[in-house]
Formats: structure tokens, C-alpha cells, sequence
């Protein structure tokens, strides 16, 4: 027996597609008894799987579970949870891998799969492996069992444990997606005053979309936050893996900016150490961890690839714009925005200011938001290229990376090729509104030499 997936639902980082058109069943599957094979010809015999709150969730896990089994791995299933809680299971049950069934911060007629495999992240030619044994029927043949086991209460319980931040009156927003369960019992154990937003699964996303990134997705807990006059609002992605944050005056406070203030306790602690952000961060965030004592280090867009250096660098904390923060510091290594919004907690404490008052004092920089260009899938690599061969030999200070990150005397700009959509993804910073104009001129010159026009900006 063979099968084929959908070319493009096998991505980067996971599998992900539309169910009902790219993503089906069948896909589930095969994918169960791919990463079965792999996992078996690699000496192991147990994976753990968790699934999201959408609607199509509990048929692929049937689908997925099946194809585990068929291939000779027994299966625990944890059932309905955020990403994070698949992660922690994987991390501390005896199980050999782990996947969940999620379609992450997609919209709601999407649906995928978050793999780990023997405790590394999963992807990229892993990814493509799968494909390539569905194709060939290359299965291990085997009869797995299926058994289930309730990890939320354990996994709060960590969350919880050697809990030192302070007394905070705090708007939580969980946007109908995976988190809200777990976010319901983590504030009865935390001291404070807390409101909750959206935190019933519903795989719909009836009252925003589930990307805390985009700061109209935001709109309800500011409200919430200046209305109660709280200290500080948290919000969650569809699966609780990314995390945004709102300060006391309804300020958003961006990933780079979270991970600033989250660097101060671990370097304390761990003086000296690495700390990891993306090629998008903010220089203040890079400048602020070398002014702590530690060595900033940037790195490429991935949750996969941050994962993977981390491990490289025995790095104890890391993050990306996206809001993926990643704790290794008493932890597990892995991004959990629940796990980030107890430990931003712990921060203002040991910080002893508010997040207001550490949002305030932030320098004042301008910048533009993701800005994305829609392009032909085969030419983004050779646009970023070109754009670095014509950089060549400037007086600017281009660091490659990922794509390219160009720092002049006005600030930076970034233009790099998505790994995951037909995109190019840019974004600029500066001290002032006309350095940025400059700044984003140069993107624009540069992308217009490569033939691609302003008027191709892709909706996010």
C-alpha cells in the first residue's frame, strides 16, 4: 500500500493543510505510520498523542492512532490539550516521540502535525522522510496498543511549581483555543486577582482569531485590561505555544520585548549564558542581554531551528517575535506560553516594577510591522540572494543568517524568505520616523531591482 500527501502540506516544521481538501484521514494515517517506522528502525516503542480543540482534531487523531498501530507502536493518547502539554508528556512519560494534532493559529478549516522524535524536534527532511515512505509503502507492519492517561493536572502542577512571583490583578485571553482549560485551573492556584477571556474550546474561534501576534486580535483584553484597570493582560495562540502580552495601559508588549524582561531572573541565576532570538527581533533586545551580562546570539526563524541551537549552545532561554518564548532553565527546553506567562510573572516580582513601568522604560524605537511580499515559491531564495550579492561590497553591515539583516546608521532591515508560505517577509527599525522612511525605501529599492513590486504585499 502506498500514499501520497498533498505537496503542500508537508512544511518545514510540521504537516499542516485545509481538512477536506489538503488534509484528510488518509494523510493522518500515513503519517502515523511513517513516523512509526522511523521511530521503530530507531529502537523505539511508545509515542504520546494530544490533539487540539477544532472540530476535525478528534477524527485525525482516530486516523493517526490507527496508522501508529498498524505499524507496531503503542500509542498513549493524552487527549485534548495545548501543544505544550504534548511536549511535556513526551518530555517526562516513558514514551519514545510525540505528536499533536493541531492547526496551531491557522484558521479554523485547517488542521495539522507537531512531532517530536526521541526528544528533538521533528522536521525539515524528516518531514520530507515521511513522504518519501508513504510513496513507497516502506511501513514496518506490527499490532501497537492504544491506551489513555490524564496529564493536565501533572502538567498544571509544573507549571505551578516552586511558584515565586506576586500578588498581580491579571486579564487573561485564551481565545477559544487548546489553553483555556489548562489556564482555568493554573490562576486558582496563583495568588492575585484574575479574569478570564474566551477560555471554553471552540474549534470556530468565535470571538477573535487565535494569533496573539496580531495586535487586532488583541482588542478584547485591552479592553478588559483598561476597564478592570489590571496590571497586565496575557493572551494564547489556538494551541498555547506562542504567547502576547498587553501592559497596564493596553500597550502591547512584543515577543523581543517579553524576552528582555524574561532574561533578567535566568541571568541572574546563570550569568554569562547564551540567550537566543530571531533574525526579527529588535536590536534593543540583543544590546539588553549583552548589557546583563549575556551573550545575545541571533538566530533563524523556527521554532524547530531555535530548538535545535538551543540545545547547541546550552542556551537557557530563547524567543522570537512570534511570541514562541523556549524555557531550558528548569525546564524542558521546549516553547510553552503558559510556562512563559508564570515566569513573566516571577520577572516583574524579581523585577519589583510593573510591567508598565518596564514597557516605559524600553527605548522609544519606530518600526514596522511583518511586512510580507507574495511571490513566485521558486524565486524566493534567489530574490534574498540577489538582494545579498547587490549588498556586497557596500558600507553596510549585512549579517546572513537568515536572509539578510542589514544594520545601517539609521538602525535595520530584514528581508528573508519565508520557509513556510510564497513570501518574502521584511520589517525595518529605527530611532526615527524619517530613518525609518529611509530604511524602508531601501527594502523597497531593493525588491523593485529583483523585480518584485510594492503593490505584491501579502495580507499576514
Amino acid at each position: 500500500m502506498t500514499h501520497r500527501f498533498d505537496p503542500t502540506s508537508l512544511r518545514e516544521y510540521d504537516i499542516r493543510g485545509i481538512v477536506g481538501k489538503t488534509l484528510g484521514p488518509d494523510d493522518a494515517r500515513a503519517i502515523g505510520r511513517g513516523f512509526a517506522t522511523l521511530l521503530r528502525r530507531a529502537g523505539g516503542t511508545r509515542v504520546a498523542v494530544g490533539r487540539d480543540g477544532r472540530a476535525s482534531s478528534p477524527g485525525l487523531e482516530a486516523s493517526l492512532v490507527e496508522g501508529l498501530k498498524a505499524s507496531g507502536v503503542d500509542v498513549v493518547r493524552i487527549g485534548m490539550g495545548p501543544t505544550p502539554m504534548l511536549y511535556y508528556a513526551e518530555a517526562t512519560l516513558e514514551v519514545d516521540g510525540g505528536i499533536q494534532i493541531t492547526g496551531s493559529h491557522n484558521p479554523s478549516e485547517y488542521n495539522g502535525f507537531k512531532m517530536v522524535f526521541q526528544h528533538r524536534p521533528f522536521f525539515g527532511d524528516d518531514i520530507q522522510t515521511i513522504g518519501k515512505l508513504a510513496a513507497e509503502g516502506d511501513w514496518e507492519e506490527g499490532e501497537g496498543s492504544a491506551s489513555d492517561i490524564d496529564i493536565m493536572d501533572d502538567y498544571v502542577g509544573r507549571l505551578f511549581a516552586g511558584y515565586a512571583g506576586g500578588d498581580y490583578r491579571i486579564g487573561w485571553d485564551a481565545g477559544n483555543g487548546a489553553a483555556g482549560p489548562i489556564i482555568e485551573k493554573l490562576v486558582k492556584l496563583l495568588p492575585g486577582e484574575h479574569h478570564l477571556l474566551f477560555t471554553d474550546v471552540d474549534g470556530d474561534f468565535p470571538n477573535h482569531h487565535p494569533d496573539p501576534t496580531e495586535e487586532k486580535n488583541l482588542a478584547d483584553l485591552k479592553r478588559l485590561v483598561t476597564k478592570k484597570n489590571l496590571d497586565f493582560g496575557l493572551a494564547f495562540d489556538g494551541d498555547g505555544d506562542r504567547i502576547g502580552a498587553v501592559d497596564g495601559k493596553g500597550r502591547v508588549v512584543w515577543g523581543d520585548q517579553l524576552l528582555s524582561i524574561l532574561a533578567v531572573p535566568v541571568l541572574k541565576e546563570a550569568p554569562g549564558s547564551t540567550i537566543i532570538a530571531d533574525v526579527k527581533a529588535s536590536q534593543m533586545l540583543y544590546d539588553r542581554i549583552a548589557e546583563l551580562g549575556g551573550e545575545p546570539l541571533m538566530w533563524k526563524t523556527g521554532h524547530s531551528l531555535i530548538k535545535t541551537k538551543m540545545k547547541e549552545t546550552d542556551a537557557p532561554l530563547a524567543g522570537e517575535m512570534s511570541g514562541h518564548i523556549f524555557f531550558a532553565q528548569d525546564y524542558y527546553g521546549f516553547d510553552d506560553a503558559m510556562f512563559a506567562a508564570v515566569q513573566l510573572i516571577r520577572a516583574l516580582h524579581v523585577a519589583g516594577k510593573s510591567l508598565t513601568e518596564l514597557r516605559d522604560a524600553m527605548p522609544q524605537l519606530v518600526n514596522t510591522p511583518e511586512m510580507r511580499f507574495q511571490v513566485d515559491e521558486s524565486r524566493k531564495f534567489d530574490i534574498v540572494q540577489e538582494v545579498l550579492d547587490r549588498l556586497e561590497g557596500s558600507d553596510a553591515e549585512v549579517n546572513r543568517t537568515d536572509g539578510a539583516r542589514v544594520k545601517t546608521a539609521d538602525g535595520w532591515w530584514l528581508l528573508r524568505a519565508s520557509n513556510t508560505q510564497d513570501v518574502l517577509v521584511a520589517r525595518a527599525e529605527s530611532h526615527s520616523q524619517e530613518g525609518l522612511d529611509r530604511l524602508v525605501a531601501q527594502i523597497d529599492d531593493q525588491l523593485a531591482r529583483s523585480g518584485v513590486q510594492r503593490g505584491a504585499q501579502a495580507g499576514h
